[in-house]
């Protein structure tokens, strides 16, 4: 199925693995948080048994250097594109209002991006994304 939307996680390329994984995680609760559609339905097993649903459409995973995430960051806000962000300093916060408090305290050109995501048109995502891989 081709969607005509892309749904794109960034991760910094040198975050311990623990970290990507947690920064992907709190990213994708973002997206399908905002956008409560992109649920599908609840899954059940041959025996009856049920499961959570999860996301109707793909998640791509991408990697990238510092440089090349404020620079995928910068042309997401210059497209006034809505995103998810998760900074250094989250990884030692403990609650979502303390989250919050650490990114307001920091200026745009001064945080230190290690994740972004984005819901968006294909071509869109591609442009915001460029200078990023698939992360492998």
């Amino acid at each position: 199925m081709q969607f005509d939307t892309k749904i794109a996680i960034a991760v910094h390329q040198d975050l311990a693995v623990w970290q990507k994984l947690n920064v992907a995680a709190f990213l994708t609760s973002a997206i399908t948080g905002a956008t409560r559609e992109l649920v599908g339905e609840t899954y059940r097993d041959a025996s009856g048994n049920l499961y959570l649903p999860m996301s109707r459409q793909p998640i791509l995973v991408f990697a990238g250097t510092s440089e090349a995430l404020k620079a995928a960051h910068r042309r997401a806000l210059e497209r006034n594109e809505r995103i998810a962000i998760y900074t250094r300093e989250l990884f030692v916060t403990g609650h979502d209002e303390a989250n919050r408090a650490a990114v307001a305290a920091v200026a745009v050109d001064d945080l230190d991006l290690v994740g972004m995501a984005l819901r968006a048109e294909r071509k869109i995502v591609d442009k915001i994304l460029k200078g990023l891989t698939l992360h492998p």
